[in-house]
């Protein structure tokens, strides 16, 4: 993703995360590719529920409201509101706090110690927020948040089919 990308996606964050958060919602993730606004919400950490298709269709009614009024995107789109799912990104501090202890995938723009692509278990967080540690074949590496590309739960597939969910709670 360019700086262009980067700018119009925090433009358009700006725009919806208000919408999402007054509704009861956190947003959780944004991306606009391909003509295609996805928007994935969840509840709040402090709150157990799931997201339900009700849900999803609520707040969609709510931004196509305010896309239609403010209008930050020239081209044709179409609007896609759905929950993070069980490969949930992680963009934020909080993000990365409330999953410590579950297994990650995380890229870098620059990268660290020449890679880019780090698959471990998460740590902790620290630096006021800025580095993320996450324990790869049982070493540790400080990630700076600063340079993330992306970054996403990877499922607990055992846990899953045994009904334990993927879903951790702080």
């Amino acid at each position: 993703m360019n700086a262009s990308s980067n700018r119009h996606s925090d433009e358009l964050r700006e725009l919806i995360e208000p919408v999402c958060t007054s509704s009861g919602y956190e947003l959780v993730e944004l991306e606009f590719k391909g003509g295609v606004l996805r928007v994935f919400i969840d509840y709040p950490p402090d709150d157990e529920r799931s997201i339900s298709f009700e849900d999803c269709e609520r707040i969609s009614h709510e931004l196509s409201a305010l896309l239609d009024v403010e209008d930050p995107i020239v081209e044709k789109y179409s609007l896609e509101v759905s929950s993070p799912g069980i490969d949930r990104p992680l963009r934020t501090p909080e993000h990365f706090r409330r999953f410590v202890g579950q297994e990650a995938q995380v890229s870098l723009r620059a990268g660290l110690d020449g890679r880019r692509n780090f698959k471990g278990t998460l740590m902790e967080v620290s630096n006021n927020g800025s580095v993320v540690t996450i324990n790869v074949d049982g070493k540790d590496y400080e990630l700076p948040l600063a340079d993330l590309s992306s970054a996403k739960l990877v499922p607990n597939w055992d846990a899953l089919m045994k009904g334990q969910g993927n879903r951790a709670r702080g």
